[in-house]
């Protein structure tokens, strides 16, 4: 019984993270791109050649705007391959993150954060 329990445990874990890595959409909003929560989207100034430079600790502060697999760039909206080989969402070749500190919707506490990082305009 325990295995079974543990077992569906560990499906539940497994299902809940890859939920969390899916493509996120991104919209412009109020003159800014946002998710298809509403969250603010920011780039970060020490990004360069469409690479991302936040990984690690900086991406828990600064999650990535994830892009399925499969995702296709279009218009100024691309897609990067981060150091891990995930794929990030870009704008006109800037990759795309949201703040952890963002409560909610059309928060943008964010913007001009140590002079570095930026809400993201269309």
């Amino acid at each position: 019984m325990r295995k079974h329990i543990a077992a569906a445990l560990a499906l539940s874990s497994a299902a809940l993270f890859s939920a969390g890595v899916h493509a996120q959409a991104v919209k412009t909003q109020n003159g800014i791109l946002v998710n298809s929560a509403g969250m603010t989207l920011y780039t970060f100034d020490k990004d360069s050649g469409g690479k991302s430079a936040c990984n690690d600790q900086c991406a828990k502060i600064w999650p990535p705007v994830m892009a399925g697999a499969d995702a296709k760039p279009m218009g100024d909206m691309t897609v990067i391959t981060r150091d891990d080989g995930s794929k990030q969402w870009a704008s006109k070749g800037k990759p795309l993150y949201t703040y952890a500190k963002d409560a909610k919707a059309g928060d943008k506490t964010g913007d001009n954060f140590k002079e570095v990082w930026h809400v993201a305009k269309p």
